[in-house]
């Protein structure tokens, strides 16, 4: 499968990956991908998976809504059959709310043939560090199931706190669902955010099914 453009331009990277923009010739390999991985997302996560769900999908994280931020998570380098530029995941920041509040809601995943790699680790190390610097947010949350362990331990591993549990927050595979609250702000100056330290899982989801 060759779908990647190894010289997309990133807006920030780590040792092993980078974050960009997504874009419409994307289309091909993120639904892709998100098809071989249904089985890995199910039943937190729900991302497009034809053409005509990805456009209006990508084009709501690409500036149509200022309320939503949306990265690629991408392989730098190519290895073991795969091709640099390779889509390995994705986190978006959605629910952004300005003025003395400046918060937003993650939602990201990672695709079957990255994931327990330790690359959505890395890549949530560097979205926090782009969020509290040149996106000028002060606060992250991630709402995640209670069973979505791997998740939860993605979070905690970069240093998020569990400030509660909300009931029936989100409607998510037919049902509403309980959700745990985690939550970062830009003076937790003490959390392992940094891109190239590995820690935690990187298997699946959080935020809304479509997030």
């Amino acid at each position: 499968m060759i779908f990647s453009d190894a010289k997309a331009e990133f807006v920030c990277t780590g040792p092993r990956v980078g974050l960009r923009p997504f874009r419409p010739e994307d289309g091909p390999e993120f639904t892709a991908r998100a098809r071989e991985s249904r089985e890995l997302h199910h039943p937190w996560l729900f991302p497009p998976t034809t053409p005509e769900e990805y456009e209006p999908y990508a084009r709501r994280l690409t500036g149509e809504d200022p309320g939503r931020a949306g990265f690629l998570v991408c392989e730098r380098e190519g290895g073991d059959g795969r091709d640099p530029g390779a889509i390995a995941g994705f986190i978006n920041i959605n629910n952004i709310v300005r003025g003395a509040f400046r918060c937003g809601a993650l939602g990201y995943g990672a695709f079957a043939h990255a994931a327990g790699r330790g690359l959505m680790a890395e890549a949530l190390g560097l979205l926090i560090d782009h969020a509290f610097g040149e996106l000028g947010l002060h606060r992250l949350e991630a709402n995640i199931q209670p069973g979505n362990t791997a998740s939860i331990a993605l979070v905690r591993g970069r240093g998020f706190r569990l400030e509660g549990l909300s009931p029936d927050f989100l409607f998510v595979d037919g049902a509403w669902r309980d959700h745990e609250r985690w939550a970062i702000t830009g003076g937790d100056n003490s959390s392992p955010r940094n891109g190239s330290r590995q820690s935690g899982s990187d298997q699946v989801s959080t935020g809304s099914p479509r997030s």
